[in-house]
């Protein structure tokens, strides 16, 4: 057993109270994201029942799926890393998107009162 198995630990310090409260509020931005997007997807009358609705009418609509598949596809492989002991800085995107939406729905609550 090594005895300094656990001497590079020494140098972490812990977070800080600001960091501690701007990832409280990145997580709080995703979940009101989260939420605001099942709300409109799954109401009546929402997104999932337009967009499918709209997909699956035409042909054309059909031979999009294939498409949207590949889309999501590459948008897997872009954002992951290549390995596991290194990480992809486009892995971040999401939780920025879903930020947004989420900044987007606490506006909509703050100034319209719902969403």
């Amino acid at each position: 057993m090594d005895p300094n198995k656990y001497a590079k630990n020494a140098k972490i310090d812990p977070n800080s109270k600001l960091s501690t409260i701007m990832s409280i509020v990145s997580f709080l931005l995703m979940m009101l994201g989260l939420i605001g997007l099942g709300i409109e997807f799954f109401k009546d009358g929402g997104l999932i029942k337009t967009l499918f609705g709209k997909l699956f009418e035409s042909t054309v609509g059909m031979l999009m799926i294939p498409v949207i598949i590949f889309a999501g596809w590459l948008f897997n492989r872009w954002t992951s890393s290549p390995s596991k002991t290194e990480k992809s800085k486009a892995g971040d995107i999401p939780m920025y998107i879903m930020m947004a939406i989420g900044a987007y729905y606490l506006f909509r609550i703050i100034f319209t009162g719902g969403f």
